[in-house]
């Protein structure tokens, strides 16, 4: 069933951020950091993946993504819809569901065997893609997906993502001169206050956190090992 009238963009990131709290994918540990992707440390941690076990919490942020996506983009805006390996698999299909397309995936790179592609499924030159993820951070990672879909021919100009960090300042403008427009649910700041409004975790732990939140690069360097 596709979604057409829900909260507007405040109250969405309100319901977002709580429902991450509720089902515990939110971590804050400032004295012993938690060490990205990127090999950086952080005091924040956030598992989307958890989502995919929660059928009532999942049901309701695929919808307020997809109600999200057709309001900034359109509602005829899109042809097919294409999940990130692995972590936008699950949220692609979804999405597709919701928004009655064709659903396929990218890979991180070719398999190495069979036709060696990257796009699993039927992608066609000229299709309008919407490329889903489970969250971003500095926006770079999306950029290799989204040049894989490129190279069929397909158009990929927008994605979709249930958290974005929204603590970095690069990664609109890293999308953006790629020509990719982000559309998300909540940031950092949503779950912040949400924690607070909760009290999920005590005072100097949401202290620490937000001393992060307000100068991220300084922290990490000042913890760098």
């Amino acid at each position: 069933m596709i979604p057409s009238s829900f909260p507007d963009k405040a109250e969405i990131a309100r319901l977002t951020a709580n429902m991450l709290l509720e089902i515990e994918a939110v971590h804050f540990n400032a004295r012993e950091p938690f060490t990205l992707a990127s090999g950086l440390p952080s005091p924040t941690y956030i598992d989307c993946r958890k989502l995919i076990s929660f059928p009532r919490i999942r049901s309701t942020l695929m919808d307020f993504l997809a109600v999200t996506v057709m309001r900034d983009a359109g509602f005829e805006a899109f042809d097919n819809v294409a999940g990130g390996e692995t972590a936008g698999i699950p949220f692609g299909a979804l999405m597709a569901e919701r928004l009655a397309l064709p659903m396929t995936y990218v890979r991180k790179k070719p398999k190495g065997y069979g036709r060696n592609a990257r796009i699993e499924g039927v992608m066609s030159e000229g299709q309008r893609v919407l490329l889903v993820e489970d969250l971003t951070t500095d926006g770079g990672s999306k950029l290799s997906f989204v040049d894989a879909i490129r190279e069929t021919g397909a158009n990929c100009g927008h994605t979709a993502v249930i958290f974005y960090y929204g603590i970095f300042p690069e990664t609109i403008e890293t999308l953006d001169n790629h020509g990719v427009q982000l559309h998300h649910l909540c940031t950092w700041w949503d779950v912040l206050e949400a924690a607070r409004q909760g009290e999920k975790f005590d005072e100097e732990t949401l202290k620490d956190v937000e001393a992060f939140l307000r100068a991220p690069r300084a922290w990490q360097d000042a913890r760098k090992k």
